[in-house]
């Protein structure tokens, strides 16, 4: 059975980096970052905290290319900025299979250290405070919030891994 991972959180957290391996340590998997597929609208291109954004029509494509992905047998892992709405909504659709849920946070002077080593055009800098903030203050369960602060890659992988604390 696949099996679903949801990696969320705010920018420069690490969800790519912590995704990529996760997705690299199982034999058949897929990674579906959220900002790659958000990205694929060109013309009517909408920033996604932005009023007119194209977010509804983005969840159906995530949730449709999730579907296809599992039912094939893979376990996939998907990252993007997830909030509490699109969470309930790929619970109900996907509750059928072991579904991760984890929130990556650290503090917010890591949290901009890790925003300087991105690219400069992929930098978000104080907007990542901003970000870290509403995570805060979403009133997610608390066993899915996972604090890297002062974990390496490896140590993070590893608890996603073996924690039950994780499945919805």
């Amino acid at each position: 059975m696949s099996n679903l991972y949801i990696i969320t959180g705010p920018a420069g957290v690490g969800k790519s980096t912590i995704s990529e391996r996760i997705a690299k340590s199982k034999s058949k998997s897929v990674l579906i970052e959220g900002d790659d597929i958000y990205h694929q609208v060109i013309g009517g291109y909408v920033q996604a905290w932005k009023d007119g954004n194209h977010l509804e029509t983005f969840w159906k494509v995530c949730i449709n290319t999730i579907r296809i992905y599992l039912e094939d047998g893979y376990d996939v892992v998907f990252n993007y900025i997830v909030t509490p709405t699109p969470l309930k909504q790929m619970y109900e659709q996907f509750k059928s299979y072991t579904i991760k849920f984890i929130v990556l946070l650290v503090d917010e002077n890591t949290l901009l250290l890790r925003d300087k080593e991105r690219p400069e055009d992929c930098q978000m800098k104080e907007r990542c405070i901003t970000l870290l903030n509403s995570f805060k203050n979403n009133n997610y369960n608390k066993k899915n919030i996972l604090d890297t602060t002062n974990l390496s890659i490896n140590e993070t992988v590893n608890i996603i891994e073996t924690n039950n604390r994780f499945i919805l």
